[in-house]
């Protein structure tokens, strides 16, 4: 059980790494490969379309042969595909390295969310609660840790290092004993007529573009704003350090049977910060709306989650949380590649309309999820 949650921690860390390894290398990577934002939105696109088959088909593998076997393979793919990115010296290079890091990334989450219950204990929001904060660690280190390695070692240098976290997951998986899940009697057609199953997908669906378009963004709005790229960077830091506090405080404070309203009170809340940043005109209260972007969102997706995981049993686990994402990466993919293409014509303070409008959506699932769970 040690061994066991080593290894969660190490996918945590790792796969929070990936989420906001974009964000930190883009400017940088549009740079190297003289690309815009509408092919930086594109990447971000091009996670989000992956998401949508690999994690249903690594959540039916994982429940079907094993959480073990689609975690080694994982940290493999996860692995792989920064390599690639290292060497990447055009723009469809990027595209499928991109392609590998989401599906590397969905195997790892699809095992590392199920697997956080036995490894942390205590209730379902407890659990993923304090596994997300701990995820969040990976994505705040990443932008300050990825500007001074970039420094020293290049891009393609700090890539390369970068890739061996993969190979250490996939090392520890191999030595890691992973708790038994028998069989349970209900097959993957209880999970789609459960209305549970559905809504909590359909709040992914919204929650997800319009976290990925500050994690994205950030920069370059607070450089449209007039801040310095070093200041940018470390305020995107900032960004992920809040966000992963208030899970750590969500996991601590959240009482049982209260997660529903959480949600809903958080997406209400996340609309009228959205609708600040677009709105805002001042370098000082831009900055102040992305740090606190960030405090509202970090609890929305483990609290969601939770719900989620609370509903089925464990046999359904890996299936479930696989229609959770391919839910969720469909509003992935549109979202961003429209903010993308709209900020080349416009900017990217307009674009952001879009995640507000996502914003709104999420609320209304989210009244509905307080009434129906």
């Amino acid at each position: 059980m040690t061994l066991l949650l080593v290894l969660v921690i190490a996918i945590l860390v790792g796969t929070g790494m990936g989420t906001a390894l974009l964000g930190s290398i883009k400017v940088t990577l549009a740079r190297k490969l003289r690309i815009d934002e509408a092919r930086i939105g594109g990447l971000v696109a091009t996670f989000g379309v992956t998401l949508i088959p690999t994690m249903l088909g690594f959540g039916m593998l994982s429940d079907l042969i094993g959480r073990q076997p689609v975690t080694i393979g994982g940290a493999v793919i996860f692995a792989a595909s920064l390599v690639l990115f290292a060497q990447a010296s055009a723009y469809w290079m990027a595209v499928v390295a991109v392609l590998l890091l989401s599906a590397g990334w969905a195997a790892l989450i699809n095992v590392v969310n199920p697997l956080s219950l036995p490894a942390f204990g205590g209730t379902e929001a407890y659990a993923i609660n304090l596994g997300c904060f701990i995820f969040g660690i990976g994505s705040f280190a990443t932008p300050l840790g990825v500007a001074y390695l970039v420094r020293r070692l290049e891009l393609r240098g700090t890539l390369l290092l970068l890739s061996v976290s993969g190979l250490i997951m996939a090392a520890v998986a191999c030595a890691a004993s992973f708790p038994m899940v028998p069989p349970g009697a209900l097959g993957f057609g209880a999970l789609l007529r459960d209305p549970v199953m559905w809504l909590c997908a359909l709040a992914l669906f919204f929650y997800m573009p319009a976290e990925a378009t500050m994690a994205a963004w950030a920069t370059t709005y607070l450089g449209d704003k007039g801040l310095r790229e070093g200041a940018a960077s470390a305020l995107l830091s900032g960004f992920w350090l809040v966000y992963t506090a208030s899970r750590l405080i969500a996991a601590l404070a959240i009482p049982p049977g209260s997660e529903t309203t959480v949600i809903l009170a958080l997406s209400l809340v996340a609309l009228a910060g959205w609708a600040a940043v677009v709105l805002c005109r001042g370098r000082r209260l831009a900055a102040t709306l992305v740090i606190a972007i960030g405090v509202i969102f970090g609890p929305i997706y483990p609290t969601l989650v939770a719900v989620l995981l609370k509903q089925f049993d464990k046999s359904l686990h890996g299936r479930a949380i696989g229609l959770f994402f391919t839910l969720g990466g469909l509003g992935c993919t549109a979202i961003p590649m429209l903010i993308g293409a709209y900020a080349r014509r416009t900017s990217v303070q307009r674009g952001f309309l879009l995640a507000a409008a996502s914003a709104a959506g999420l609320c209304l699932i989210a009244l509905l999820l307080k009434l129906y769970a």
